[in-house]
């Protein structure tokens, strides 16, 4: 009884989009007037990225008609609401853009006028069980056209055999009051944006970006709440500084995958004794851990994995429930060629660089710069904290943007993984330089999934 209340209160409370069958993205505005804080981010943000100013996504909202929500008389002016609701779902076969209008006439004429100049041919409303109709065909191939009952209108533009599948979808959607969407109410902002498995929520100041979201199958460990982090009262530095807090699931398969890397870039290291050492290590591990990213310093080409290694001058610290059989364990590593023992440790000389191991109290630190590794040792707090999320993290965007602007056109070229690198490094890297921070936070969810929260923060304007 008490999860079927609960549950009815989440769907009264989630967004209720007019989202089309079998979109591949829809995304949700409940109110275009409540847009105004995140609009104004926007075209601030604009300002360093043009793929983020209005003008350059606002063709997208509608099929035929030129409206932008940070104007609300562009919607007026066409008889749209701009208190209203808006909703566009992205189909393979085109898109269907849902919105209310406040004088019909008006909005019928305005579209008249659009379809015509889009190339249709001329528009001929039928009326049919209280739904008015239009559907014509463009000359460059495809159809666009709309549905309208009472004050709400779907218009929609097709590929050129989505037509009649569009229009019937528009029917549809008018013909019934939209159903709460579930995935929506597990997030807050004023826009929504649902792909595949992914649901973000977006608000917004002049200088402050808000995203929460949810994702299924991220590239990451699963999380667990603890009640202390031994890193609860460190200060985030670097590049990027996070604290997290690893399942048990998720230790082996973190230690898993970096083991996998540094067996990747030594080849000279015995492949059953690095496998038998990690095996070890990984069943002493608490989960609580650290990833401190300092900077990036690109020496030759990504392309090969020692440079990769070696790019992101980082330390990772992880806290064990037995130092000494930790030590133990790693004993071997002495006798790995060329590595060196260390008075808390062990350094592992390697193509491009070294590979530090050292232990503080019940810490292990493992880095491949031998400056940060000994500054996140020093750091280290001998008493823990309690931390909000299970995971946290905070980035230094200036460093960022210049981490990123290091991967070469050559390697570009010949890669598509750094190619996309360089695709964010050129749209956003402006707009990185000009930012203050950005923060957020980590939490696993039901089903596999991840929640995040990301909060983007530009200088206050003078």
């Amino acid at each position: 009884m008490f999860s079927s209340l609960v549950l009815a209160a989440t769907l009264a409370a989630a967004p209720a989009p007019r989202s089309a069958a079998s979109a591949l993205t829809v995304v949700h505005v409940p109110r275009l007037d409540a847009m105004t804080g995140l609009s104004a981010f926007l075209q601030r943000a604009g300002t360093y990225s043009a793929v983020l100013r209005p003008n350059a996504w606002r063709a997208e909202l509608h099929p035929f008609l030129v409206i932008d929500p940070t104007k609300p008389e562009t919607l007026s002016a066409v008889g749209l609401d701009p208190a209203g609701p808006a909703t566009v779902s992205l189909r393979e076969d085109g898109r269907v853009s849902c919105l209310r209008v406040t004088d019909v006439k008006l909005f019928q004429t305005k579209a008249a006028e659009a379809i015509s100049a889009a190339g249709g041919e001329e528009p001929k409303p039928t009326v049919s069980k209280g739904v008015t109709t239009v559907s014509v065909k463009r000359e460059a191939g495809g159809a666009m056209g709309y549905a309208l009952k009472g004050q709400d209108v779907c218009a929609y533009g097709a590929t050129d055999s989505g037509g009649p599948a569009l229009l019937k979808e528009a029917v549809k959607l008018v013909g019934k009051a939209p159903a709460p969407d579930a995935r929506l109410g597990k997030v807050t902002g004023v826009a929504f944006i649902a792909s595949g498995g992914t649901v973000v929520g977006l608000d917004g100041t002049g200088n402050v970006l808000n995203v929460e979201g949810t994702a299924l199958k991220l590239p990451l460990p699963p999380f667990q709440s603890k009640a202390t982090s031994p890193y609860g009262a460190m200060k985030p530095g670097g590049m990027l500084f996070s604290r997290v807090a690893v399942s048990p699931a998720g230790v082996s398969q973190a230690v898993g995958s970096l083991s996998a890397t540094i067996q990747s870039v030594c080849a000279a290291c015995p492949e059953k004794q690095v496998q038998a050492m990690t095996d070890t290590v990984a069943k002493q591990l608490t989960g609580n851990m650290l990833v401190n990213m300092d900077n990036v310093q690109v020496r030759g080409s990504l392309r090969l994995p020692d440079v990769r290694f070696f790019a992101v001058r980082q330390a990772l610290a992880a806290e064990v429930t037995d130092a000494a059989a930790v030590k133990n364990a790693l004993a071997p590593m002495g006798s790995f060629p060329g590595a060196k023992t260390l008075a808390d440790g062990w350094s592992l000389p390697l193509k491009g660089g070294s590979v530090f191991v050292r232990l503080k109290g019940n810490q292990l630190v493992l880095g491949n710069d031998e400056a940060v590794t000994q500054a996140t040792v020093a750091a280290l707090p001998e008493t823990g904290a309690k931390l909000e999320r299970a995971a946290d993290f905070s980035v230094d965007p200036k460093k960022l943007a210049r981490g990123l602007g290091q991967v070469s056109l050559s390697d570009v070229l010949a890669d598509q993984q750094l190619a996309a690198l360089f695709a964010v490094s050129s749209e956003l890297g402006p707009l990185l330089e000009q930012s203050e921070r950005i923060t957020g936070w980590m939490d696993s969810a039901p089903g596999g999934a991840h929640r995040f929260s990301l909060t983007w923060t530009l200088p206050a304007a003078k």
